[in-house]
């Protein structure tokens, strides 16, 4: 009983921490005060006001078609790297691709950004919009690749090996076999991309270059001047559609295993 309450006391000391501030930043995102610590009654002048800021405008969009541009290049590429990684063994070079794979995951953001910084001078590639994208395409795949093949390792083959020897071709048997039962975690690996993506403000700020200046720089550029209620309330937008995503991709990840789980009963009747 004691460890039970001292679990629910971290727990919600836990959440606590980790919530508190962010549902304090979606309370004063409805204030009607111009100063974001005094409360001036409920409003939705700044929601209105943000609309009209066409900086703010411009850098969520910027934003938006990196986010999905980056997520869906670095689920195809991790998910890719993932099958290379769990279905061809040993091969020549395997250590140091997947060195390659892990590196992004512990190695720090600056050095990240910098490296690539070096890259697009050393290429002469002008930086803007397409070298974000590169950018977090680069360091995004590695969670991704990671999501897929964890799913990869607990995978049953033997329905692969089944469709095989019916005369499916391979390639066939991937996008009807194999990809129906993994795509809750390329969808999970989507997700998570996505979501770096949106929030990574060091290695695109090493990498943007004029029209292409994300949210999270917009939003840096201006809180070093004073937080001002718009921030609020743009910051209230992204947690909600965030919040969103999480919960589509939970219900469809849901769905996806009830789905496989009934293909699995179906084929153990039939077997029987």
């Amino acid at each position: 009983m004691k460890s039970s309450r001292l679990d629910a006391t971290v727990l919600t000391l836990g959440f606590a921490f980790l919530y508190i501030p962010i549902i304090i930043l979606v309370i004063y995102s409805f204030n009607a005060s111009r100063l974001v610590t005094v409360w001036g009654g409920f409003s939705l002048h700044w929601y209105r006001t943000m609309w009209s800021n066409q900086g703010l405008m411009d850098a969520a969009w910027v934003t938006a078609r990196v986010g999905v541009l980056s997520a869906t290049i670095g689920t195809v590429l991790g998910t890719l790297a993932a099958l290379a990684l769990v279905r061809y063994g040993r091969f020549p070079g395997r250590m140091l691709f997947s060195g390659m794979i892990y590196a992004p995951l512990v190695m720090p953001e600056v050095i990240t950004g910098l490296s690539l910084l070096l890259l697009f001078v050393a290429a002469g590639i002008d930086r803007g919009f397409w070298t974000v994208t590169i950018a977090h395409t680069t360091f995004t795949m590695c969670y991704v690749a990671i999501v897929v093949q964890s799913r990869l390792l607990t995978f049953d083959r033997s329905l692969e090996e089944a469709a095989l020897d019916l005369g499916s071709p391979p390639v066939k048997t991937f996008f009807t076999i194999t990809l129906p039962l993994i795509l809750p975690a390329v969808l999970a690996g989507w997700m998570l991309a996505f979501t770096l993506s949106l929030d990574d403000l060091v290695i695109a700020s090493f990498t943007t270059g004029p029209g292409a200046t994300t949210l999270p720089i917009k939003i840096y550029s201006q809180v070093r001047l004073g937080v001002t209620p718009e921030i609020n309330a743009i910051c209230t937008i992204l947690i909600g559609l965030v919040t969103l995503g999480v919960i589509a991709t939970s219900i469809s990840m849901k769905r996806a295993e009830l789905r496989r789980i009934r293909d699995e009963h179906a084929a153990a009747r039939n077997a029987t």
